[in-house]
């Protein structure tokens, strides 16, 4: 009886764990463009204040995010594209341009957001 019981709580404290770390993994799959949108957004604060190292790094890290954001493809891909110009025009020192390359951008991540 006692051998009994051990094997069922175990395999109930078994069942419980696994069922516990595939939430887990589901909740981590879903990948927002906030974190995205988050970089974008602190990069053009930095351009508007004309210090360009910060921005060429929140760019990196917005590019970086960028990657594991999911939604619908067209979209995913001008967003990303979009990116690339702004760092582009970035070191280029092209205010004006990388500003509405992130704007642009911006849109793109929100319209995911959404949908």
């Amino acid at each position: 009886m006692n051998i009994t019981k051990n094997t069922a709580l175990s395999l109930l404290l078994a069942f419980s764990l696994g069922s516990t770390c595939v939430i887990a993994y589901a909740e981590g799959t879903v990948n927002s463009p906030n974190e995205t949108i988050m970089h974008i957004e602190k990069a053009k604060v930095e351009i508007s204040h004309r210090d360009f190292m910060p921005p060429s790094e929140h760019l990196k890290a917005a590019r970086a995010a960028s990657e594991k954001v999911t939604g619908n493809p067209d979209i995913v891909k001008k967003a990303n594209a979009s990116i690339i110009q702004a760092q582009i025009k970035t070191n280029q020192f092209d205010i004006k341009g990388a500003t509405d390359e992130m704007n642009k951008t911006l849109e793109l991540y929100k319209s995911l957001k959404s949908e």
